[in-house]
């Protein structure tokens, strides 16, 4: 079946298709720097994550940059459309020691121009290159927030050990938040790993009675508390099924959407926040509306919300 063009209306501009560093001046700056690692073999389960980036800048381009104000706060920051966003295209073949080195550098590249810089995976296993890149020589004052329901803290090198990888860099546990672990996805071998490694753990139940905004405000009070820079992980599996069934190990009774997008707008509006990843969705397995692709694309608008309203 031909794929039908979308409309268009210049009093309704899309966003994706953002232009490359190299359409703008020399050695020109960012408010966004948007990539893709699309990470994918070293998946415990079987996964078509690798082509997640490419589906999710397509899913893009069905959306506006326009977000309704919030009359109940006071106006900062500036209109989504007026950030300076560039599109630094895909790591290739991040898989691997030497892909893992190309991703790091493709990463450092985008931060040393740009605020923020936007990771699309691919599997967990990006968080790695993707942190680590953007922290560059800080991994000793660095912060790391999870929006997963797994802890990924396992031995070895997977898409279920980046949180441990990242510790033995040199990224200090007490600055590590992870919110939204679930039961019957972990094991009592490494919850209790994680408490040893001084991991903040915020379980799936408690985002029953708090606020997703009050959690992460606490979650970057920790991240953050030796003044170092933020990496936010939206493992998209941590949410429910029924809204993310292109994530290979996400089950029933995850968190909605909705909190999903509030921790993407929240972390994109945090000052110390350097670096966004997105992780887990198999774009191949997918329903046929795409939902969880257009779920991570709404979660890649939220942040450029967040980062538009800094002051």
């Amino acid at each position: 079946m031909t794929k039908r063009a979308l409309s268009v209306d210049p009093l309704w501009p899309r966003t994706g298709a953002w232009p490359s560093p190299d359409e703008f001046e020399q050695d020109a700056l960012f408010d966004v720097a948007l990539l893709g690692i699309p990470t994918w073999r070293t998946s415990l389960s079987h996964t078509g994550a690798g082509e997640t980036p490419t589906a999710v800048r397509d899913a893009l381009r069905y959306y506006s940059a326009f977000r309704t104000p919030d009359r109940s706060a006071p106006a900062t920051g500036r209109a989504m459309a007026d950030l300076r966003i560039a599109d630094f295209g895909d790591a290739t073949e991040p898989d691997g020691e030497e892909g893992e080195a190309r991703a790091i550098a493709l990463v450092a590249t985008a931060a040393a121009r740009s605020s923020v810089v936007i990771a699309l995976g691919g599997d967990n296993a990006l968080t790695v290159p993707a942190a680590l890149g953007a922290w560059g020589d800080r991994t000793a004052s660095a912060g790391l927030v999870t929006l997963d329901a797994h802890h990924d803290i396992r031995d070895g090198v997977s898409n279920g050990s980046p949180v441990r990888r990242l510790h033995e860099a040199g990224l200090d546990g007490r600055r590590i938040v992870q919110i939204g672990i679930g039961d019957f996805v972990n094991s009592a071998e490494y919850a209790a790993r994680a408490a040893d490694m001084g991991i903040t753990v915020v379980h799936r139940d408690e985002l029953h009675r708090r606020p997703m905004t009050d959690v992460m405000a606490e979650a970057f009070e920790i991240a953050g508390s030796a003044g170092g820079p933020i990496h936010v992980d939206l493992d998209v599996d941590v949410c429910d099924r029924s809204v993310a069934p292109g994530c290979p190990a996400s089950v029933p009774g995850g968190i909605s959407a909705y909190e999903l997008r509030l921790a993407a707008r929240a972390a994109g509006a945090f000052p110390a926040v350097v670096s966004v990843d997105t992780a887990e969705v198999d774009a191949t397995a997918d329903t046929a509306d795409m939902r969880t692709v257009r779920l991570t694309a709404q979660c890649v608008l939220e942040v450029l919300a967040g980062v538009a309203s800094r002051p």
